[in-house]
């Protein structure tokens, strides 16, 4: 069974945490590829170059299968797995949160630095909106003008959003459906080629 549903945040979100004189400035993104969080990243760190660490952590698809943990220079799990722990808890993806770090001068120590990247996500995500979406896939077909009167019942039947359309004598069209839906409308469109 293909799970499309998911819970994820519908806006940027912050967050902040104060310890011994560093300031932790937590940003939560929706995002939805790899590319959406290396764009993000380059602005934050070009909009905090002056801070020491960007650390950070994402999680992709409606399965959160694709995820990644960066310390950035802070002890190896101090960072990185804190904030993803905080996706984890609240069960989002397609998010990317990164905190931001300026050091005051005062070590936090390992359990301090955990505690820190920890409290300043969960603020992120505790200001955030969390809503469920369905992930979707694109579905393109090319048809025969004579077959458009049963396309565009499919169409309307199954309640599918039109991206895109080209309507000469061979025509195309583009749609949105949900990733657990895209087989079946794709054999119910395969069926009206054939007769």
């Amino acid at each position: 069974m293909i799970t499309d549903k998911y819970k994820t945040i519908n806006a940027t979100a912050t967050g902040i945490y104060k310890e011994k004189g560093s300031k932790f400035l937590a940003f939560a993104y929706f995002v939805e590829t790899e590319n959406d969080v290396k764009i993000i990243l380059a602005q934050i760190r070009k909009e905090y170059f002056d801070a020491r660490h960007h650390c950070y952590a994402y999680r992709l698809g409606a399965d959160g299968a694709i995820f990644r943990t960066n310390d950035d220079g802070e002890p190896s799990g101090t960072a990185g797995r804190p904030i993803f722990g905080q996706m984890l808890s609240h069960s989002v993806t397609n998010i990317l949160i990164i905190v931001v770090r300026y050091f005051g001068g005062i070590k936090l120590g390992t359990s301090g630095l955990i505690n820190a990247y920890k409290t300043a996500a969960a603020d992120a995500l505790n200001n955030a909106e969390i809503v469920e979406k369905t992930e979707m896939q694109t579905i393109e077909f090319c048809f025969d003008y004579n077959l458009m009167n049963a396309v565009m019942k499919l169409i309307k039947d199954e309640k599918i959003e039109i991206v895109e359309q080209i309507m000469n004598v061979d025509c195309q069209i583009k749609m949105l459906v949900a990733k657990s839906q895209a087989a079946v409308i794709l054999e119910k469109l395969k069926k009206m080629e054939n007769h």
